[in-house]
């Protein structure tokens, strides 16, 4: 088996397994609330985060005085 080869299969196989996991955790009620409570949290937490980030590395690249 060529190097392309293998990599075919294995993202196949990825793939697969992505797309079993979601199918699971969409037609599991608990899970699907799981899941979208942790996803809550992490963008809760995540993109504020990043909104401060950028503006601190912009006014610091503005050369503006604290």
């Amino acid at each position: 088996m060529t190097s392309t080869r293998a990599r075919i299969v294995a993202n196949v196989v990825l793939v697969s397994a992505g797309v079993a996991a979601a199918y699971v955790v969409l037609t599991t009620p608990p899970l699907r609330r799981l899941v979208f409570r942790a996803t809550q949290i992490w963008l809760g937490a995540s993109i504020p985060a990043y909104v401060v980030n950028q503006t601190l590395q912009a006014w610091l690249e503005s050369g503006r005085p604290a």
